[in-house]
């Protein structure tokens, strides 16, 4: 049980702070460059998802960074949640319109939601003390 754990607690790590990197990356360009992002599966637009995009990608790394090191594990495990319910209810209960190459692309990144939140379950009963 220790490997299933050790893996999928960096399988979460790993995912969900490169999620937070992408997210903090592309609010940044867009913030820098005056435009704005166009997201349709989440509920928030113009100037406002920016923001919301660069502040939770920075919470999310920090979340990731902290959890590695052994503290604010629940708050990592939250994280995981809320990103898992966005990705759900954006890409399945707002509405959105999928072809086929983006209805792959959203399955994989549920999925990998969903592998996440496991991961991040299992981490919050680990070890207390640092990984590395």
């Amino acid at each position: 049980m220790g490997a299933v754990r050790f893996i999928m607690s960096a399988f979460s790590y790993l995912f969900e702070g490169l999620l937070a990197l992408f997210l903090a990356a592309i609010a940044g360009v867009a913030l820098v460059s005056g435009s704005s992002l166009h997201l349709d599966m989440l509920p928030w637009t113009g100037s406002t998802l920016n923001f919301v995009l660069l502040l939770g990608g920075l919470l999310g790394l920090a979340l990731a960074l902290l959890a590695i090191l052994g503290k604010l594990r629940p708050l990592f495990f939250v994280w995981t949640l809320a990103v898992l319910v966005f990705m759900i209810r954006g890409y399945i209960f707002n509405g959105y319109h999928f072809d086929p190459a983006t209805a792959k692309t959203a399955g994989y990144l549920m999925l990998g939601g969903l592998l996440g939140l496991v991961g991040g379950w299992m981490q919050m009963f680990g070890r207390s003390e640092r990984r590395f």
